[in-house]
């Protein structure tokens, strides 16, 4: 298997006015975009081609829409913060360094990014 080219836990993923998880997991791999719970059962999910992710201009910054199979999703990223009662990460961890993008937006680049599209 290999490695998610992006993930993001925590993830609030509503449909209209209904919210189906406070702490769900977005996951994009193998050219598939999944929307799962926080128990791991997809919600939906679609080959990264087809999908049409985007940020509303009434929106903060943490959130994000992805339209999977013809139904629009509203995603709300929110902090890299970990819960109450849960010991910080270290300081600097390995990896790529950010470039002060938020969650929201990274997801949009990763979703075009592995759609092949450039715009």
């Amino acid at each position: 298997m290999t490695e998610p080219e992006f993930t993001a836990r925590g993830v609030r993923i509503g449909k209209r006015l209904r919210s189906l998880t406070r702490a769900g997991q977005v996951r994009i791999a193998n050219g598939r975009l999944e929307l799962l719970t926080s128990y791991g059962t997809e919600i939906d999910s679609a080959p990264v081609r087809t999908v049409r992710a985007a940020r509303p201009w009434f929106a903060s910054a943490d959130r994000a829409t992805a339209e999977l199979n013809g139904t629009r999703y509203t995603l709300t990223m929110g902090s890299d913060a970990p819960p109450l009662g849960i010991a910080p990460p270290p300081a600097r961890l390995p990896g790529p360094p950010t470039t002060g993008l938020t969650a929201a937006r990274r997801f949009i680049e990763a979703v075009r990014h592995a759609g092949g599209r450039r715009d």
